[in-house]
């Protein structure tokens, strides 16, 4: 049974290429739960889990529910994040639309609506700096070279350039469009890869209070702020673990790494905002969270990095505050495990010992 549904989904999409259907009139593929509670329920799958995730063999993902072509293997890279990236999508294959939680775009099979994963820009990942996640669950493979590789690998990426497979000497998406309605498609839709943006200066900041989890959580959510990282600094052993850590053995603190436009937010609002999101006044703990790694510390780049730290420990000092926040400079910062990075946003979930509090 499995079989013949596969064997529809790709007659389907090479028919939709021919232009002899429209994406209506393609059955969808029934689901199991796990793919349904991602597909249809906008769920995530676990980081380095999912079947695409280290997989490297040629050919095009389609859409799990209705076998749209999305994604060639040849834009796809290691991200290390846990989930399939990509760079480019097939034509306008798939769709961007808000995400509920009001900071990230969510992207959608054009075609049938269904959940793949989010897009993130501005990371530097690739010359096209996109990095579209995308759960396996939520994709099929088609290998190259198969008999619907030309349904499935036809179309014209977002960038306008014409695609490998053809359909009766016509290059086709998944869609079935045209390149030129390929293009119109896509000019109509803000992605933001048409064309590469011009390159803007970055600043890195370090800040330690507490649990990373919550720290990053807060701080990524300021204007300005490109990339955060959760990671161990501030200590004396090479590449520690989040066991050697815990155990007091390393002398790091749960730190979190943020790359951000100096032009549209300056180091000093984000140093006040880490002081606003942490109790600066407790010692080698924050809330239940108790030991050295979770003590409070700025881990400045640059000299006026310094200054600004101890002018705003200075002010909250002379409002009444004992702050214990130590300012060093920023050694090595060791990323930590992939299950740590972006902890609440992929629960679903929210900080328990980290709050806005107005200190300035």
């Amino acid at each position: 049974m499995k079989n013949i549904l596969k064997y529809l989904a790709a007659a389907g999409a090479l028919l939709v290429c021919l232009g002899g259907v429209n994406a209506q009139q393609i059955m969808e593929k029934p689901l199991t739960a796990a793919e349904k509670r991602v597909i249809i329920d906008k769920g995530t799958e676990a980081p380095f889990t999912g079947k695409y995730c280290n997989f490297k063999e040629p050919g095009t993902y389609v859409c799990r529910q209705c076998g749209a072509a999305l994604y060639r293997s040849t834009d796809k890279f290691d991200s290390g994040c846990g989930w399939p990236a990509f760079d480019d999508q097939i034509g306008a294959s798939v769709r961007r639309i808000p995400d509920p939680d009001g900071q990230r775009i969510e992207i959608i099979c054009a075609r049938c609506g269904a959940h793949l994963g989010h897009v993130f820009e501005g990371e530097g990942f690739t010359s096209k700096n996109t990095r579209y996640c995308v759960n396996s669950v939520s994709l099929d493979f088609v290998p190259a070279g198969s008999r619907g590789t030309a349904a499935a690998a036809g179309g014209g990426r977002t960038g306008g350039t014409e695609g490998a497979g053809q359909v009766n000497g016509a290059a086709a998406d998944g869609a079935g469009k045209t390149p030129s309605t390929v293009n119109a498609a896509a000019a109509a839709i803000p992605t933001g890869a048409k064309k590469a943006e011009a390159p803007r200066t970055t600043e890195v900041a370090y800040f330690a209070g507490g649990c990373f989890w919550g720290v990053e959580y807060l701080m990524r959510k300021a204007p300005g702020v490109i990339l955060t990282e959760v990671g161990y600094a501030g200590g004396r052993t090479e590449n520690p673990t989040y066991e050697q850590v815990c155990a007091h053995n390393t002398g790091h603190a749960e730190a979190v790494k943020v790359v951000f436009d100096p032009v549209v937010v300056s180091y000093e609002t984000l140093a006040k905002l880490f002081f606003e999101i942490h109790d600066p006044t407790q010692v080698d703990r924050q809330g239940p969270d108790v030991g050295d790694q979770y003590r409070s510390e700025i881990f400045f780049t640059s000299p006026e990095q310094k200054a600004t730290a101890e002018k705003l420990i200075s002010i909250l000092r002379g409002k009444g505050y004992k702050v214990a926040t130590k300012v060093e400079p920023a050694g090595t910062f060791y990323r930590a495990e992939e299950y740590h990075q972006d902890y609440y946003d992929r629960r679903g979930s929210r900080p328990y010992c980290h709050a806005y509090t107005k200190r300035f």
